[in-house]
């Protein structure tokens, strides 16, 4: 046990202080504070601790919401006021550039903030039946632990979802297969919540009795899912649409399957889809490639606004939904897509699907490292970058920048996430036309 004084925050929301020398990352303190302090891992250079007592607190610490904040894992930041977390995200985003590629961006993009609270709308919540707990738990797991929280409420779940907790423990427990059913992933659009029942044995028809009483009483699509996230497949309502969500400002819809890789925050996606389009300044008639293109979420909004566009995903399932969301809103004609794995792409790949205006990049966290890499002399003059890790986003603007004579015109967050350390963020890279 020690006492600290809090210097700054690191990218996983924790406080970072110097005790002789050593680096400290303390979770639950603030910069400015003085905690005292226990620690849980001790290396040679630096240690992993709590904050046991705050003698001093910052002017941006605030009550966390949730009861459960501290136990649970999901939320690292809910002491710390929502507009600060988003200033402490911009400042890790500027110092991944510096630190990794020696870059500044030209302006700091203001940042994209949305709701704080019940904004996520896809969660996988755990499931385990643990007798001296009282029973089945349906949750997320605890901080550093594979233990499930015992709760019965999330802040950052809508509240028509976070609701349904106590129900779904009081189903699971009521099946005779309460041990084998490890999973519950979350999917909600703009239509009614999926819940998508990942089960190791089949449900009796007294299960599916209960299943199907479940889903009428609160008005959710139950899917099951039995091996991979291709195998989800609805249970009931049994004419269920397809979960979807609608991008208002362009007039798109787009329609998904449960376990299909979705933006969390749609509340915060349609802004971060605005932001992206005004950043790419898209002309009538001009050639726009979307690379990682997904089931279309910057595709369409592209193609509506007149662009030609071509994306490029590496996923032939999503590819083949992308098509029908092309389809659904009228813009087939408009978009080519292609299946390609842009992980190992080639300047000839690239230079095969034609000579683009411009390019929107969405990758993984994984990044865009060979795509970027191959951009030759031919390459769009203005590129948009939206990124899930600063860290590859900034390994990816040095090759740019330093390689591809492209300039860092900005760069912002968009706090995707409130209460949690993960930053979203989007770029913009200009090159000269001298340089094509």
């Amino acid at each position: 046990m020690g006492t600290a004084d809090i210097e700054s925050l690191d990218h996983e929301g924790r406080g970072v202080a110097h005790v002789e020398g050593k680096a400290i990352f303390i979770e639950g303190a603030l910069p400015g504070e003085e905690v005292t302090y226990t620690s849980f891992r001790r290396k040679p250079n630096f240690e992993n601790a709590r904050a046991d007592a705050i003698l001093k607190a910052s002017s941006q610490r605030v009550d966390p919401k949730c009861l459960h904040f501290g136990v649970c894992g999901g939320c690292s930041m809910q002491h710390l006021d929502p507009v600060a977390q988003a200033a402490a995200k911009q400042r890790v985003l500027e110092d991944a550039f510096w630190h990794i590629s020696r870059l500044k961006p030209e302006s700091i993009l203001p940042p994209i903030i949305g709701p704080a609270w019940g904004y996520r709308r896809r969660a996988r919540l755990t499931v385990r039946k643990v007798e001296k707990k009282g029973g089945v738990l349906v949750g997320f797991h605890e901080k550093r632990s594979s233990f499930v929280a015992v709760m019965d409420s999330c802040a950052v779940l809508p509240a028509p979802i976070s609701a349904l907790l106590p129900p779904l423990k009081a189903l699971v427990g009521a099946l005779s297969i309460p041990d084998r059913l490890p999973q519950i992933e979350v999917s909600a659009g703009d239509t009614p919540t999926a819940l998508v029942f990942r089960i190791l044995e089949s449900l009796t028809p007294a299960d599916e009795e209960k299943v199907r009483a479940f889903a009428d009483r609160h008005g959710v699509h139950i899917y099951l899912q039995t091996s991979g996230p291709d195998t989800a497949t609805i249970f009931h309502p049994p004419d269920a649409p397809w979960p979807a969500y609608h991008l208002p400002d362009f007039g798109v819809s787009v329609r998904f399957q449960p376990t299909d890789f979705t933006q969390v925050n749609h509340d915060l996606n349609r802004v971060l889809v605005r932001r992206a389009l005004g950043l790419l300044d898209v002309k009538a008639g001009e050639l726009v490639a979307d690379m990682f293109c997904g089931l279309g979420n910057f595709t369409l909004p592209l193609a509506r606004s007149g662009a030609r566009v071509v994306g490029v995903e590496g996923s032939a399932p999503l590819i083949a939904r992308a098509k029908e969301n092309a389809m659904l809103n009228g813009l087939a004609e408009r978009i080519e897509y292609h299946v390609a794995n842009l992980f190992v792409v080639t300047p000839e790949q690239l230079t095969g699907w034609g000579r683009f205006d411009k390019m929107l990049i969405d990758p993984p966290r994984e990044g865009a490292i060979e795509l970027v890499k191959s951009l030759g002399e031919d390459a769009p003059a203005r590129i948009v970058y939206v990124s899930c890790s600063p860290a590859t986003l900034a390994r990816d603007a040095g090759v740019m920048v330093h390689e591809k004579g492209y300039r860092l015109v900005g760069a912002g967050i968009a706090n995707m996430f409130p209460h949690t350390s993960h930053v979203e963020s989007i770029a913009l890279f200009e090159r000269d036309q001298r340089d094509q």
